[in-house]
């Protein structure tokens, strides 16, 4: 039938052309498709190889982890503290029959010369040592390491392990495992790796330790020329091509993240893209072939097809899958087109939607586990941060019980900035609620003016022109709201120009402090963000002023649970800024009575175990002022040797000792005085000062928990209201 609207084409011709022409971009898009999948693949392959480095170089690092472990547990023995070489000798042959990569054990003395070898008599003459090079670099570090792999005169190729040792008379010694190199290739032969993959472990000087194919010949040279190229450059990991030592190509991945200085390299063969070319050029051609068929069917198929585009538009408002049979109308057709690519597009949302959410969900896992790290290493922090602090408060209060009285405003200062620095440890262990506002005061009645004078006092290096009345009484924080100050004081230090003023004022039941400089000024647009945490003025990127932006934010957050205000103001950038903040006025506090002296207590045998030696020595001293008898250890083996021998009356010990730690020592000396029948007070003192820490100490059955640094009212309640044998 001839169209009134001119030339007309057959529904089957039409659909054939259509299809034809359609199948050309498609033919473009999957060429592109396929280069960008090479492309695709070939990341995801990178990002394979450097994971399954990575995971080998742990491996292995654990691998020489536990030969040191073995190394130094074989270095505690008896025998070698007291000196005694032929018992040590035997201890020693004992362990190289134990580890079957083992081939000997060496110890040499601190100039490097040989005392004996387990693989000859202890009598035969020690002769040269393993790898010289590492002896020398052990005995100048004193740390563990492990040396280099080579041939021994037999052929055999091994790499020796060192650890430095010392007898109880003080003298070094290099104690050194000879392993090897089966022992690393076990840890290749235990990993999954890809088929045809060659992987290669290598010391610091490049040869290789072992390899994943023909490892007896390769072992104790170098990598191919290639890889030595690809590792030579100064990034820790990467990935390249090269060719193997059998000359195939690969593409390889190194690390060089080993703890001990090795480099792992895991190469594989070059994915081929010709055969998935093939396969879609067949592909095309056969879509091409169905696709004239389907249309020379679909063409005598076209009867319903407002009833099926009408079931169509159901389906996608219902959610369902939309398949619509083409129609003898075009109008039609484009309509069944565009809900098909709808419904897919919606498909397309949904699963982009559903794969957000996991991501989300494993974000919020992630986010779970820094957070646990996190507080792991702050409550690490704490413990490291006071163990120095604890000797600096014990020698102020040991001036204090001598009555120094010519450096006694120094150890005021000095006990004023240890205290300060206490409280910034404690915060630490709590961060996240000093980000967020959620900190506790002890709030008392102060002079704030005092307060500002001993802050300015306090940072000599800064020009400061202060002008305060006599008192301004405040119901308040003394270490809070010397932070604000402090924090202004920073403030004004990074961004001023050198010259700041402080003044405090009364004004109708208020005082108000203002911190003025001269400096860069502010923008109004950062006034109006410059409390909020987090937030920072634009700097350069040396960030010669940097800071986390949480000195302000925690400033307002002070002076808010301070029933204050905070403000600032600035007429704009180069003419300085002004910090004004503002508390409310209290009554005076009366005086404060003079501190009694404290009681003498009868004199008490106290054992103290404590790894930190000024810490101990100083806690000591103090105990010793107070007219105890005091025994010292450092290590809980020694304390115990102590509590048998003296039959102490109460123990303080430290909980972080490096052979048994302070939960099992309070164990052990439970059961040993149960067993004589003298119980002792046991006394926990230790930087770890959480509350979880605290109900441990008290379930392993401590009497008392104390956190570093202990005041002289923490020692005496340690030591103090016991009935126990004096002497």
């Amino acid at each position: 039938m001839r169209s009134t609207y001119g030339f007309a084409l057959s529904l089957r011709r039409l659909l054939i052309l259509l299809s034809a022409i359609g199948l050309l971009p498609l033919a473009a898009l999957g060429l592109w498709s396929l280069h960008t999948a090479s492309g695709y693949q070939q990341r995801e392959q990178d990002r394979s190889m450097i994971d399954l480095a990575r995971a080998l170089s742990s491996a292995v690092d654990a691998e020489l982890d536990g030969t040191v472990a073995t190394l130094a547990s074989l270095a505690r023995a008896p025998s070698m503290g007291a000196g005694d070489l032929k018992a040590f000798y035997g201890s020693a042959r004992e362990q190289v029959a134990a580890q079957p990569e083992w081939l000997t054990v060496i110890l040499a003395d601190a100039s490097g010369k040989v005392l004996f070898r387990t693989a000859s008599p202890l009598s035969a003459p020690g002769g040269p040592g393993a790898d010289p090079e590492s002896l020398q670099q052990l005995l100048a570090v004193q740390k563990p390491l492990v040396g280099h792999v080579a041939r021994g005169p037999r052929g055999r190729p091994a790499f020796p392990v060192r650890v430095p040792v010392r007898d109880d008379a003080g003298r070094l010694y290099v104690l050194t495992a000879v392993v090897r190199p089966d022992r690393i290739l076990g840890v290749l032969k235990r990993q999954r790796v890809p088929e045809g993959s060659v992987i290669s472990i290598s010391d610091s000087l490049g040869s290789i330790v072992a390899r994943s194919k023909d490892h007896d010949n390769r072992v104790a040279g170098p990598p191919s020329p290639s890889l030595v190229q690809l590792i030579r450059g100064a990034a820790p990991e990467g990935v390249g091509s090269t060719v193997n030592l059998e000359g195939d190509p690969l593409a390889s991945a190194y690390t060089r993240v080993s703890r001990y200085g090795w480099t792992v390299a895991v190469g594989v063969p070059k994915p081929a893209i010709g055969a998935g070319a093939t396969q879609y050029g067949w592909g095309l051609a056969a879509s091409l072939l169905a696709c004239i068929g389907i249309a020379s069917l679909l063409s005598n198929r076209i009867t319903r097809a407002v009833g099926r585009l009408q079931q169509g538009a159901s389906a996608l408002g219902a959610g369902q899958t939309v398949a619509i049979a083409p129609s003898r109308i075009r109008e039609i057709d484009v309509m069944a087109g565009a809900l098909e690519a709808a419904a897919k597009q919606r498909s397309a949302h949904e699963q982009e939607r559903s794969r957000l959410l996991a991501s989300l969900e494993e974000a919020l896992a992630a986010s779970r586990d820094a957070g646990r790290v996190k507080d792991e290493f702050l409550a690490m922090l704490g413990h490291e941060l006071r163990n120095p602090l604890s000797p600096i408060v014990a020698a102020l209060d040991l001036m204090d019980l001598r009555d120094e009285r010519a450096s006694g405003r120094e150890r005021a200062i000095m006990r004023r900035q240890v205290s300060h620095l206490k409280r910034l440890v404690d915060d630490l262990l709590d961060v996240s609620r000093i980000a967020t506002g959620k900190m506790q005061l002890d709030r008392r009645p102060l002079n704030f003016a005092e307060v500002v004078r001993q802050v300015v006092s306090a940072r000599p290096g800064l020009p400061i022109e202060l002008a305060t009345p006599g008192a301004a009484w405040v119901l308040g924080d003394e270490s809070r709201l010397a932070q604000v100050l402090s924090n202004l004081l920073s403030n004004a230090e990074r961004f001023g120009n050198g010259s700041t003023r402080v003044a405090l004022t009364l004004r109708a039941g208020w005082v108000e402090l203002e911190v003025s400089d001269r400096g860069i000024g502010m923008r109004p647009e950062l006034l109006a963000r410059i409390f909020e945490p987090f937030y920072q003025a634009p700097q350069q990127l040396a960030r010669g002023t940097g800071g986390l932006g949480l000195g302000l934010a925690i400033v307002r957050k002070i002076v808010e649970l301070h029933d204050g205000r905070v403000a600032a103001h600035s007429d704009g950038p180069g003419k300085g800024s002004r910090f004004v903040v503002e508390l409310p006025l209290t009554a005076a506090a009366a005086p404060a009575p003079q501190a009694p002296a404290l009681p003498p207590c009868a004199s008490t045998r106290v054992l103290l175990v404590d790894d930190n030696v000024d810490a101990a020595a100083t806690t000591a001293m103090v105990l010793e002022q107070f007219g105890h008898e005091v025994h010292v250890a450092h290590t809980a083996a020694s304390a115990l040797a102590s509590f048998e021998r003296y039959r102490p009356a109460v123990a303080i010990l430290d909980i972080g000792l490096p052979d048994m730690d302070g939960y099992a020592l309070a164990g052990a000396i439970r059961r040993t005085g149960a067993h004589s029948g003298a119980m002792p007070r046991l006394v926990a003192l230790t930087g770890y000062g959480q509350r979880a820490d605290v109900e441990r100490a008290l379930d392993a059955g401590f009497d008392l928990h104390l956190t570093k640094p202990a005041s002289l009212d923490d020692l005496e309640r340690a030591v103090g209201g016991i009935a126990s044998t004096t002497v």
